[in-house]
C-alpha cells in the first residue's frame, strides 16, 4: 500500500508541475512540485533520503509562511468560492490562498514520505 501511495502521489505533483505552465510564477512552481513528484517517486523506489525529504518539508513550511497574508485575508472575504475561479489581478489574496494551500499539500506528501522513510 505504501508504495501505491507513494507513485499516486508522484504522479498527483507531477500533475500539478505540468499545470503551472499558465501560473504568473510558472518556474518557481513547476520546480517546487517537481521536486516533491522526485521525492515520491523515490518513496515509490524504497531510496529516500530523510535528509532530502526533511529540506523539502523545510522549504514547504517557508513557502507556505510566505503566502499565510494571503490566506487570512481569503478568510476575511464573505466569497470562500473566489479561490476556484479565475484569477482576479486586484485580488491577489486569491492566488496566495491557493499558492498556501499548494504547499500545504505538498507538505503532506512530504511528511507522509519522512514518516516512512
Amino acid at each position: 500500500m505504501v508504495k501505491v501511495i507513494s507513485a499516486v502521489s508522484a504522479l498527483v505533483f507531477l500533475s500539478f508541475a505540468v499545470v503551472q505552465i499558465n501560473d504568473p510564477d510558472p518556474i518557481f512552481w513547476i520546480t517546487f512540485y517537481s521536486a516533491i513528484t522526485i521525492i515520491c517517486f523515490l518513496g515509490f523506489l524504497n531510496k529516500q533520503n530523510k535528509k532530502i525529504v526533511l529540506v523539502g518539508m523545510i522549504a514547504s513550511i517557508l513557502v507556505a509562511a510566505y503566502y499565510v497574508p494571503g490566506f487570512i485575508e481569503w478568510l476575511g472575504q464573505p466569497d470562500k468560492s473566489e479561490i476556484f475561479g479565475e484569477m482576479v489581478y486586484k485580488k491577489s489574496y486569491i492566488e496566495e490562498t491557493r499558492e498556501f494551500l499548494g504547499s500545504l499539500i505538498g507538505l503532506s506528501a512530504l511528511v507522509y514520505q519522512y514518516l516512512k522513510a
